[in-house]
């Protein structure tokens, strides 16, 4: 339904965690149809609950009254133990959660969260070199392999 790309370019992703996420109606019907943004949001623990902030989930266009505020908080559904490692590892070790994609699964909406350190300019440079790197590597073996026919 929706997948954040530029997390995995802003962040280096130590680990993932799958999550349910508690949604209104309204918000469901809206995924369904593809209208969810997850860029700039991120995981928060508030009193010991799990919460997905600034998740960008568009107003059903059949809603009327009973649509939902877009940009509001969402609670999270995991089991208290992986919500108090998760929060003990933010605090420490200056770590954020990021939600990499939002998808069903057996008709369920869930989220796939991150536990993500923030990456450095230099760091972005290094993996775009790299990348076009392999790139140039892969273009000069296709040219080698067409030229020994």
């Amino acid at each position: 339904m929706a997948e954040n790309r530029k997390a995995r370019h802003d962040y280096s992703i130590e680990d993932a965690f799958e999550a349910g996420i508690a949604l209104t109606g309204t918000e469901v019907k809206s995924l369904r149809a593809g209208k969810a943004n997850l860029r700039d949001s991120y995981g928060e623990v508030r009193n010991g609950e799990l919460f997905l902030v600034n998740a960008h989930i568009s107003p059903y266009e059949q809603g009327n009254r009973y649509n939902h505020d877009p940009r509001r908080p969402r609670k999270l559904l995991m089991h208290r133990l992986e919500i108090n490692r998760l929060f003990a590892k933010v605090q420490q070790q200056g770590m954020t959660l990021v939600p990499l994609k939002l998808y069903f699964k057996s008709g369920r909406a869930k989220v796939e969260l991150a536990l993500a350190k923030g990456k450095k300019t230099y760091d972005r440079r290094e993996d775009i070199a790299a990348r076009d790197a392999e790139r140039e590597i892969r273009r000069a073996v296709r040219e080698r392999e067409k030229g020994d026919y």
